[in-house]
């Protein structure tokens, strides 16, 4: 079976439209749109990130503010250099980091979900230390929770 995750608003609402699904009604301009960048990466041994990150991540509090019935989780993730305990550590901070600054946003505690996942789940190989060290945002609405 092959899937095919869209992440890009204009074929998702077009594939939508020709499928016959109910379209909701269009944000007004004033209205901020969700940032496409869902994935920060971290210099060694580290859980802050650097200030055009947090810039971006300040994007996603003033989304998530004007979106109250949107749950973002966030995701922290390290390479497998060091011991395994470690690395769950430093990715929990990694993600409870960068909720901390979505709370002092104006985000709602209720909004967030944090998970610290250490090095199982690399996104790229193993030795490819500085692609795994990251955190990942995944927004969940509850239109898709009810759907699973």
């Amino acid at each position: 079976m092959t899937v095919l995750i869209l992440d890009n608003p204009d074929l998702l609402a077009r594939a939508a439209i020709e499928s016959g699904l109910p379209m909701p009604s269009l944000a007004s301009d004033d209205t901020p749109r969700k940032p496409h960048r869902l994935r920060f990466h971290y210099g060694f041994n580290k859980h802050r990130l650097e200030e055009q990150d947090l810039a971006i991540l300040r994007q996603h509090a003033l989304y998530l503010r004007h979106n109250p019935g949107v749950t973002v989780r966030i995701h922290g993730h390290a390479d497998n250099f060091g011991v395994s305990e470690y690395n769950h550590f430093l990715s929990r901070l990694r993600a409870s980091s960068a909720a901390k600054l979505l709370i002092r946003e104006g985000v709602r505690e209720s909004q967030i979900l944090v998970s610290g996942w250490g090095s199982d789940r690399p996104l790229a190989r193993p030795e490819d230390r500085a692609a795994n060290r990251r955190l990942e945002l995944e927004y969940v609405t509850m239109e898709m929770a009810r759907a699973l």
